[in-house]
C-alpha cells in the first residue's frame, strides 16, 4: 500500500507500441496486417482504462472556477475581423483643424516691446508632470508680460533624473516658436543675478488671470527684481480667456518638441511596430507606487496586496485621496487602474484580434513578467521599448525615465489607437495631442461601467464584449461636449475649427 500522503500517478509502460506494415509484393498498394484478437485485447484494455482514469480526473480535479470579473476569455465565435476593428478604429477623426487665430487685441500687445522684467520656474515631478508647468509658466509670463527664463527640471527624488530642460526639450525651437507669445531666454542674465527676488505667495487652486496680476504683477514685478515660481502644478484655472486657452494649446503641441535625437529614436520603434500594419499603443500605471497612492488592490493576490498595504501604512502620505474608502470601494467607483487581464477585456471587447501589434508604455509592474501575462496570453505581438531596442540601443538611459518616458510618448501619440489603464497626465496630454494633430482614434476607459460588466455574474462573455463596445461608441465625442474647459486634453472646443 502506498502512503496516503504520497502522490498518486498513473505509470505506463515504457516499452513502446507499434503496428507493423507489412508491404506486400506488389509496388503499388500495401496491407495492413491487424493484430489477432489476443493481443488487440492486450493493447487495447489498458488504453481504455488509462482513457477513464483521466475522464474522471477531469471532472473531480478541474480547478475551481475564478471570480466572474478574473475569468479569462475565450475565443468569440461573433468577434469581429481585425480589418473590422481597424476600420472602427480609424473611424470618427474629425475634419476640424489646429486653429490658433488669436484675437486683434492679443496681436497688438504682443508687438509692445516687453519689459526686463524676469520670470523663473521651477518644475517638479515627472515628464509630463513637468510639461503641464511649463504650460502653465508660459501662460503666466504672458499675463505679466514677463521674460521667461528655460525652466529649470527639479532633480526627481524618486527616480533620480538630473536632465536639464535642454537635455530633454528642444529649446531653440520652444523660443521660435513662442517669439511672438512670450520672450525666452536661456538662463537669467547676469545683470539680474543679484535682483532682488520677489516673495511670491503660492498659487492656489483654481487662480485666474485676475489673481496672477493682482498677486504677481502690479508694482510687485518690475526691472529691479525677479519672480521666481514652483509649486503651482495643475493650480491655474482651466478656463481662461480664449487666447490664453489657445496659448496652452500652442505650448503644448507645438512648442514643447523633444530633442531631435530622442524622436529620431522614438521614431525607429514606430517604424518597427509598424511592420505588420497599424498598433495599438496601452499606458498602463500597473507600477507599485500607483497602487499604493490610489488606494487599490492590483488583483494579483493577497501577497502583492500585503506588499501595497505596509506602503502605504508607513506612508500615508502617498495615497492621493483623502477618503476613507476600502479598496473594494474604490474599484466599484470606477477609482482604480485596469490591470492587464481587464485590460483584455476591454481590447477584446473593442474588438481586437489576438494577432493585434501593442505597444505598452510605462513603468515596471507590481509582480514584474506575470503581472502583464494575462495581456500577453491573449495578445501574444505585446512589445515596449526594451523589447524593440536593438543591442546597445538604450545603453545610458535606465537612468533617465524622462528621456525613456518621452519615447513612450511619441510611440503612443503615433499610434492608430490609444488606451490608457488609468488617468494621469501622460493620458490627457496624449488624448488631447492625437485629437489636435488628427491621429487615431483614443479610447478614455469608462471605469465606472466596465466594473459593473465585470461583476455581473448573468452575462455571456459575448454580451460583456457587446456592451464594452456600446459603451465607448455611445459616449460624447471630444466635438459634441461642451462642458470640458481643459484645453490640454479637450483642444476640440479651444485650438480647433472646421476647415
Amino acid at each position: 500500500m502506498t502512503n496516503s500522503n504520497s502522490n498518486s500517478y498513473i505509470s505506463i509502460t515504457q516499452k513502446p507500441i507499434s503496428i507493423k506494415l507489412k508491404a506486400s509484393k506488389t509496388t503499388n498498394s500495401f496491407h495492413y496486417k491487424l493484430p489477432s484478437p489476443h493481443r488487440f485485447s492486450r493493447y487495447f484494455v489498458p488504453f481504455l482504462s488509462i482513457w477513464a482514469l483521466l475522464s474522471i480526473s477531469q471532472v473531480y480535479f478541474s480547478p475551481l472556477p475564478c471570480p466572474h470579473y478574473l475569468r479569462r476569455l475565450r475565443p468569440d465565435p461573433h468577434a469581429t475581423t481585425n480589418d473590422e476593428f481597424w476600420t472602427w478604429a480609424r473611424s470618427g477623426v474629425t475634419a476640424f483643424k489646429p486653429c490658433l487665430d488669436f484675437t486683434d487685441s492679443y496681436v497688438n500687445k504682443s508687438r509692445t516691446p516687453v519689459y526686463k522684467r524676469y520670470m523663473v520656474v521651477v518644475v517638479s515631478g515627472g515628464l509630463n508632470q513637468q510639461r503641464n508647468q511649463i504650460i502653465d509658466a508660459v501662460v503666466i509670463a504672458r499675463i505679466l508680460r514677463a521674460v521667461l527664463v528655460a525652466p529649470i527640471l527639479q532633480v526627481n527624488q524618486i527616480w533620480g533624473d538630473d536632465s536639464e530642460f535642454g537635455d530633454i526639450f528642444d529649446i531653440s525651437h520652444f523660443k521660435e516658436t513662442l517669439k511672438h507669445d512670450v520672450k525666452v531666454v536661456s538662463s537669467l542674465p547676469a545683470t539680474h543675478l543679484m535682483r532682488r527676488r520677489i516673495k511670491a505667495p503660492l498659487l492656489p487652486f483654481n487662480a485666474g488671470e485676475e489673481w496672477v496680476h493682482t498677486n504677481y504683477g502690479e508694482g510687485k514685478l518690475d526691472k529691479k527684481s525677479v519672480l521666481i515660481l514652483r509649486g503651482f502644478d495643475s493650480r491655474l484655472a482651466k478656463n481662461l480667456t480664449s487666447d490664453l486657452q489657445k496659448l496652452r494649446c500652442k505650448v503644448a503641441f507645438e512648442a514643447l518638441r523633444f530633442q531631435p535625437w530622442i524622436e529620431e529614436l522614438a521614431e525607429r520603434f514606430v517604424r518597427r511596430m509598424r511592420e505588420e500594419g497599424p498598433y495599438v499603443a496601452l499606458h498602463l500605471r500597473l507600477e507599485k507606487d500607483v497602487w499604493v497612492r490610489t488606494g487599490c488592490h492590483s488583483g494579483l493576490g493577497s501577497e502583492a496586496d500585503e506588499v501595497v498595504e505596509r506602503e502605504r501604512a508607513s506612508k500615508p502620505r502617498l495615497l492621493t485621496s483623502r477618503s476613507k474608502l476600502t479598496p473594494r470601494r474604490r474599484y466599484l467607483a470606477g477609482l482604480c487602474p485596469l490591470n492587464a487581464n481587464e485590460i483584455s477585456w476591454v481590447l477584446k471587447g473593442l474588438g481586437a484580434s489576438r494577432k493585434t501589434r501593442m505597444y505598452w508604455a510605462g513603468g515596471e509592474p507590481l509582480g514584474g513578467r506575470d503581472a502583464l501575462q494575462p495581456l500577453r496570453a491573449d495578445y501574444p505581438k505585446l512589445f515596449n521599448k526594451w523589447s524593440l531596442a536593438r543591442p546597445r540601443e538604450l545603453d545610458g538611459l535606465k537612468r533617465k525615465p524622462s528621456v525613456l518616458a518621452a519615447i513612450d510618448y511619441q510611440v503612443c501619440l503615433k499610434s492608430q489607437l490609444f488606451l490608457a489603464s488609468h488617468g494621469g497626465n501622460m493620458a490627457r496630454s496624449l488624448q488631447g495631442h492625437r485629437t489636435f494633430l488628427g491621429y487615431g482614434k483614443p479610447i478614455r476607459p469608462n471605469k465606472r461601467q466596465l466594473v459593473r460588466l465585470f461583476l455581473n455574474t448573468t452575462l455571456t462573455h459575448h454580451q460583456i464584449r457587446r456592451k464594452i463596445k456600446q459603451i465607448h461608441t455611445e459616449e460624447p465625442s471630444d466635438f459634441t461636449n461642451n462642458n470640458k474647459d481643459d484645453a490640454i486634453a479637450y483642444p476640440a472646443h479651444h485650438c480647433m475649427c472646421t476647415p
